[in-house]
């Protein structure tokens, strides 16, 4: 919201145009109020200045600032053009509004509310039936808005599916008074998967009757669609294979613990035969779970942990000591080509980055539990941040051979170049950080072999990172890059918090709608990133191992463990 000349409208200025049109260097802005005073104004500045170039003049509009969700609601709709392209202004509120009214109202104070706005048929002749129209129009193509923002977002919400069939049978009682309505009964009919098409005759009163709403009522299929989302729904899923060391495997939740169990021993190159899962609570408790079982639980990870075990002759369970299943350990990542290495990296942070909704951010900022409720996906990105980042020093501080490790550093800064290139900027990220953990950044030996021309890569890199000014070097580089791009998602997260925690919500029991805009404006950048879709390139070399080794990452999470595992490969002089 930048300053700009802002005129006052002129439906304010007073009859006749006897009352001027001041212009001013400050923003001006309209508060909405219950009493929706239209004289009432304020700004952050005194100060004005005339202005008569015509310039000034040109614009009828202002930018709402704070009010009653109510108000700001028919602001909204009385503003809307239903047949041009909505102005920028315009369309910028109502993607504010949309996007954050989580914020100040739930989703039913929003249903209730638009059916408030939505009129009945005029009968008594009070208002024009084009106004009437209209106004219905209106409710229809914010709610159009909505859903298609939303998506399947809110497909779960009870409240949501009563409203829509509500005004979906007030449609259908206008539609025949009011035919311009079929247009828009047509776009509903699409949102709810209504596959049916009458004509206006059809609508008529005298041919309504119960099949026909019985009919409408058992094709609902837009309201029906996640019914079974549930099964189909990724999450990483822990096995530890020690204390301190797990393999991160995603997967559905309807995946079997065979499933999980081939795929664990793939990555410890383990037979899986001598393998088994175990889910150990905390208190000490243990439990085979047996092929068939399903392996994941959302209850699992805040009660128990799933560990593989391994068993003998005699179907004994026997845990992993530390390190001791890495012993024979391969290091399989130097025999990967790097960009194709790189390239899957993108690839999965892209599949994980795309799925998140614009929402999930509001939430997550708002969320004053720290509940990963509605925020699955955003979660799922920034907890694979963390693994790559884990992975990186892991690959490095289980690597007891010097020249190997020296090879592997010189890998990982290649694969960030890559990263960088392919603008996958949120490994990019975990990659250098990983470089910099104090694990890794102490091992002098392995950084004094590492050739002159890898290290100022390195510190070109690094630069990106660097959080002076706001991290500015990061900015004006991503800036730059077209898109599709992945971000530095942490940061972009720190964003939108530094907004809410430096911005009251409320103002004089009015929403800060000025907030709400700078959060939304904020969130938004995630289009830019996605205005095109990322490319299906794949592995100029086709690798079978490349995909489940960067799919299911092999960390160690625990800091003093990488910490001992350092001292120990290169011990302190």
């Amino acid at each position: 919201m930048g300053s700009g000349r802002v005129r006052v409208p002129e439906a304010l200025a007073g009859s006749g145009g006897e009352r001027p049109l001041p212009t001013f260097d400050v923003p001006y802005f309209k508060y909405i109020d219950e009493e929706d005073e239209e004289d009432e104004w304020s700004s952050r500045s005194q100060s004005s200045t005339e202005d008569d170039s015509g310039d000034s003049l040109l614009s009828d509009r202002y930018v709402v600032v704070s009010g009653t969700p109510e108000k700001i609601l028919e602001h909204l709709l009385s503003d809307l053009h239903l047949e041009a392209a909505q102005d920028k202004e315009t369309e910028t509120l109502l993607d504010d509004f949309l996007l954050t009214y989580t914020v100040f109202m739930t989703t039913d104070d929003l249903c209730q509310a638009l059916l408030r706005q939505y009129p009945f048929i005029n009968h008594q002749g009070k208002e024009n039936d084009s106004d009437v129209s209209c106004r219905k129009r209106k409710v229809l193509h914010l709610v159009s808005q909505w859903t298609s923002l939303y998506k399947d977002w809110l497909h779960e919400d009870e409240h949501l599916k009563q409203f829509l069939k509500t005004i979906y049978r007030n449609v259908l009682d206008d539609v025949y008074e009011y035919p311009i309505l079929e247009k828009d009964l047509k776009e509903f009919q699409k949102i709810l998967g209504v596959h049916r098409r009458h004509t206006v005759d059809e609508y008529s009163p005298h041919r309504k009757n119960k099949t026909f709403f019985h009919q409408f009522s058992l094709k609902e299929n837009w309201l029906q669609r996640r019914g079974t989302m549930n099964e189909t729904e990724e999450i990483f899923c822990r096995v530890y294979i020690t204390e301190h060391s797990y393999v991160s495997v995603k997967a559905q939740v309807s995946t079997s613990a065979l499933d999980i169990l081939k795929i664990v021993a793939e990555k410890i190159q383990y037979v899986e035969e001598e393998l088994v899962l175990v889910t150990v609570t905390f208190s000490g408790e243990k439990h085979e779970l047996q092929p068939n079982d399903l392996a994941i639980s959302k209850s699992l990870e805040s009660s128990s942990r799933m560990f593989v075990y391994r068993k003998d002759l005699t179907d004994s369970l026997h845990p992993f000591g530390e390190n001791e299943e890495l012993q024979q350990r391969s290091v399989r990542i130097l025999g990967i080509n790097t960009w194709d290495l790189a390239l899957e990296l993108t690839n999965f942070d892209w599949s994980l980055f795309n799925a998140i909704h614009e929402q999930e951010l509001i939430y997550f900022t708002f969320s004053r539990q720290g509940s990963t409720e509605n925020t699955e996906n955003l979660s799922l990105l920034l907890q694979r941040c963390n693994e790559v980042q884990l992975w990186v020093a892991t690959e490095i501080l289980l690597c007891s051979q010097l020249c190997k490790r020296v090879q592997l550093v010189k890998k990982f800064i290649k694969i960030a170049a890559h990263c960088k290139a392919q603008r996958n900027l949120n490994s990019f990220f975990a990659i250098v950080m990983g470089l910099n953990t104090a694990s890794v950044s102490r091992l002098s030996q392995t950084w004094e072999k590492i050739p002159g021309k890898f290290r100022k890569l390195f510190a070109e890199l690094e630069s990106l990172t660097d959080p002076s000014l706001n991290h500015k070097a990061y900015r004006d580089a991503f800036k730059k890059m077209k898109s599709p791009k992945i971000p530095f998602m942490p940061l972009l997260l720190k964003d939108v918090t530094f907004i809410h925690e430096g911005n009251k919500t409320f103002l004089d029991n009015l929403v800060n709608f000025e907030k709400l805009h700078m959060i939304a404006d904020t969130v938004r950048s995630l289009r830019h990133c996605r205005n095109n879709q990322l490319g299906n390139e794949v592995p100029s070399k086709e690798h079978h191992e490349l995909k489940p080794y960067v799919h299911h990452l092999h960390v160690i999470d625990n800091q003093q463990a990488l910490f001992e595992l350092s001292q120990r490969i290169e011990p302190r002089v």
